[in-house]
């Protein structure tokens, strides 16, 4: 949401005389996150005063922020001619530059904004500093350096403040973000957006209760100013992301103050799809679906709409259309397909190959499904946290040599969230894949599936059912020392736990299986230590079937 926020302060500063009323409540539509609204303004002063630099500089601004670098490029260069903040559309320029990783032509219109400014202007530093800031490749320290030459030139100047709050916030120095923050509010109460960032700093760093205090503030000065609903509604999405028992509450909360959001700010084509992206964050796919029609209705070939149409189609049951959009959408060359919708490709494609019974999955349709996974991997790789509910659901239908790959990507990085999971499932997907009484084992499947649980045990050692996993698993290698080894290592772990836990039912059961296979183990080499086991078992349950008849056979 940050990027929204680019170049959205205004510049408190002289504009001349024919249009400055119409320029300042252009800056201030821009503050207000009002872009329609400001556009339509800017467009007027242009076409009325073609050579207005700063009105041009302010409409690339906007451009900028609605993602459209070539329409913000012809307004730059239309400013450079005009006489009034003409130096500033060079550092419109720099921007673009800077996006597209060329610092040396960025510094060289930076410079040129600066030739032959007067030694007290401080609008320029500004506008450099925002640059260096929200470029889609920004330099942090550079915004603070330059923004601290405009800090000696005016140090109590609120916008100075402003932005050199924001880079620090970009930098991660949290405490010199909140200086300047509350710095800025103080030489100007009326600089909402600079009361609005102390809460964000709050909710950044998880204190959501202080942070909606504090945007309950801003609202208490203006409860007309949208940008602070936006906040609000991302601070009880991530509040509700951390306290799952609020999750539901929080998520409804939270798109409540995004529809506020979008009252105050404007229903534009654009907007609607920031208002897709964030019910594609709260999982609120019926809204988005409604979102996405409506879309279609303003603008029937803006390909983002595929996106939220193919996420939505998927997550309300409609597999043949989320294909059908997603595809559209990633077939088009001049779109930037992020790992999600690969992501989503797939499982749709994996619902569609479900047969009507859910006994079966047509083998092209995984394949190519896996396919597309394999893509969302490769553009990012921290994507395997999402695919762990792709194989648990898989998993839950029985699907486990197809489940067995989705797990595996989960398991080669210990910095997923869901590395322990991943592993267990894993190992189970593997297990329960080979446990067929009319086929072979693989055992080299067979082998992972004892280094995943292993990979359990020792980045969760208190986790003792992987040891039961792992006596499972070589019990079905026929690998009888180390069957044994880790079934004894349970029955240690759980005896350690005290009576209580022995009494439980399922904990009992799991004895009695640990118990009986461990005796069969023994069976073939140390009669003696089989038969001490199966009375083992006979203490618990004292007319265990698989006990008493191995126990007759033994002593015959």
């Amino acid at each position: 949401m940050n990027k929204f926020k680019i170049f959205s302060v205004v510049f408190l500063t002289s504009v001349g005389f024919g249009f400055a009323q119409d320029v300042a409540q252009a800056k201030k539509a821009i503050d207000a996150e009002q872009y329609e609204n400001a556009k339509s303004m800017l467009k007027s002063i242009v076409k009325a005063s073609p050579t207005n630099g700063r009105a041009n500089f302010l409409l690339g601004n906007v451009y900028l922020i609605q993602g459209v670098a070539d329409s913000a490029k012809i307004a730059y260069q239309k400013g450079l001619t005009g006489a009034d903040g003409a130096r500033l559309n060079n550092i419109g320029l720099g921007v673009i530059d800077l996006d597209n990783g060329n610092t040396v032509s960025a510094e060289a219109n930076f410079a040129l904004a600066l030739k032959d400014t007067k030694k007290k202007d401080v609008e320029e530093l500004i506008a450099i500093g925002r640059a260096y800031t929200y470029s889609s490749k920004p330099n942090y320290k550079k915004a603070i350096e330059v923004l601290n030459k405009a800090k000696l030139i005016s140090p109590n100047d609120a916008l100075v403040q402003l932005a050199l709050g924001d880079a620090y916030y970009g930098d991660k120095n949290q405490n010199e973000a909140y200086a300047a923050y509350r710095n800025a509010f103080q030489f100007d109460p009326t600089l909402l957006r600079a009361k609005m960032q102390l809460g964000v700093l709050l909710k950044g760093a998880k204190s959501y209760d202080e942070a909606i205090k504090s945007f309950n503030e801003v609202i208490a000065i203006n409860p007309n100013y949208g940008p602070v609903y936006r906040e609000l509604a991302e601070t009880y999405y991530k509040w509700g992301r951390n306290k799952p028992s609020k999750a539901a509450e929080y998520m409804q909360t939270a798109i409540g103050h995004y529809e506020k959001y979008l009252s105050l700010t404007d229903y534009s084509l654009n907007s609607r799809m920031r208002h897709a992206d964030f019910l594609v964050l709260v999982k609120d796919y019926k809204a988005l679906e409604v979102e996405a029609n409506k879309m279609i209705e303003m603008d029937k070939v803006n390909p983002r709409i595929f996106r939220y149409l193919g996420y939505s189609a998927y997550e309300n049951g409609n597999a043949d259309l989320a294909i059908k959009s997603l595809e559209s959408y990633i077939a088009n060359p001049s779109n930037k397909v992020i790992a999600q919708d690969y992501l989503y490709l797939g499982t749709a494609k994996f619902k569609k190959g479900l047969s009507a019974d859910g006994l079966s999955i047509d083998t092209t349709l995984y394949n190519s499904g896996m396919s597309d996974i394999k893509k969302a991997i490769e553009i990012e790789p921290l994507i395997i946290e999402d695919l762990n509910e792709v194989g648990k659901k898989l998993f839950a239908q029985k699907f486990y040599k197809e489940a067995i790959p989705i797990f595996e990507f989960g398991t080669t990085n210990t910095e997923n969230k869901n590395y322990i999971e991943d592993n267990i499932y894993y190992g189970l997907s593997i297990y329960y894949a080979n446990n067929k009484k009319d086929s072979k084992p693989d055992l080299i499947a067979l082998q992972k599936a004892d280094t995943a649980f292993g990979n359990v045990i020792t980045a969760s050692p208190t986790y003792q059912d992987a040891l039961l996993y792992r006596g499972r698993t070589n019990s079905l290698m026929g690998n009888d020392v180390m069957t044994i080894k880790y079934y004894e290592e349970y029955i240690a772990k759980i005896t350690e736990k005290g009576a209580e836990e022995l009494a439980k039912p399922a904990t009992t059961k799991k004895v009695i299986e640990s118990y009986n296979t461990i005796a069969a183990s023994y069976a073939n080499t140390d009669k003696v230590k089989a038969i001490e086991y199966f009375n083992k078992t006979l203490t618990l349950d004292p007319v265990n079937p698989y006990a008493t008849e191995s126990l007759a056979k033994l002593k015959k």
